[in-house]
């Protein structure tokens, strides 16, 4: 009987899931793993404190493993050998995160596919495989519309001085007032993307506040004009949404495609049901 270990993972949180032929799917959750920012060492460590290889039980037959900085060759190198190392699982495969949410939102059909997450990343999926993809420049140049992008529009909002009294109190109430101390903690974080991204559930908070609401749509707008409206294909398929930005704001987003005309598939939070589905197919 043959068994899979599917991992879906960002640069936040990873989603693992165990599937068998017959029984229930049994679920773990991880840090998340981004192999430009994380050494394998780092890799290997959080593994084994978060998911250690017995928690399995048994050993999977394949492990179908979909992340964040996961397309270049010399990446998903990389994670297989950690992988390969760490559950004693010969057959690795290793793909984009993008790849992950074609195959669980298209499946065989045609669209352009968008991943709203802590990062940010969107592609033209032709049914069968990935056909054009817009460059992902990650946090420090690129990320439009991810949660670390509205989370350093956030920052610059309060650095600046452009917030009102009410969203002044709101950050400083929940951030303290010493913008030295934020910056700091933002230069010496081990991850920067995730501290930017953590500033998000707050501007979710203030939802309804004029400037709250422009900080979300201009940023998804950013991510609209960077990336969607590149793509020749918006116009004659449909959108499809995953990540927490994208389920979080999922109304701005319907907004924008009404703006621009653009047909919207489905928004999901996560594409791990449709990846279960997806694999359940090839089972022998």
């Amino acid at each position: 009987m043959s068994s899979f270990l599917i991992a879906e993972s960002g640069s936040t949180k990873t989603d693992w899931c165990l599937l068998r032929k017959t029984g229930k799917p049994v679920f773990f959750k991880t840090q998340g793993i981004n192999p430009y920012i994380q050494k394998s060492e780092a890799i290997a460590a959080m593994l084994q404190e978060e998911f250690p290889a017995k928690a399995l039980k048994t050993v999977p037959d394949t492990i179908y493993y979909y992340g964040a900085g996961a397309s270049a060759a010399d990446k998903q190198k990389q994670l297989q050998q950690v992988l390969r190392k760490h559950f004693g699982v010969k057959d690795v495969k290793v793909q984009s995160d993008l790849t992950a949410a074609a195959q669980s939102l298209c499946g065989t059909d045609k669209g352009i596919v968008a991943i709203l997450g802590t990062g940010s990343a969107s592609c033209f999926y032709n049914g069968n495989k990935i056909a054009v993809q817009q460059p992902s420049l990650g946090y420090i140049a690129g990320d439009e519309g991810s949660g670390n992008y509205i989370g350093k529009r956030i920052l610059q909002y309060y650095a600046y001085g452009t917030f009102d009294a009410e969203l002044k109190t709101g950050f400083e109430l929940r951030f303290g007032k010493d913008i030295q101390a934020i910056i700091g903690e933002l230069y010496s974080a081990p991850y920067p993307n995730r501290y930017l991204a953590s500033f998000v559930p707050f501007i979710n908070d203030m939802r309804g506040h004029y400037m709250a609401e422009n900080i979300i749509e201009d940023c998804l707008n950013d991510f609209f004009h960077h990336n969607l409206l590149k793509y020749r294909q918006s116009w004659t398929c449909p959108l499809y949404f995953t990540g927490s930005v994208a389920y979080t704001f999922r109304d701005v987003i319907e907004s924008l495609c009404n703006q621009y005309e653009l047909e919207l598939g489905k928004i999901v939070q996560s594409p791990m049901e449709g990846l279960i589905k997806y694999h359940r197919k090839n089972m022998r």
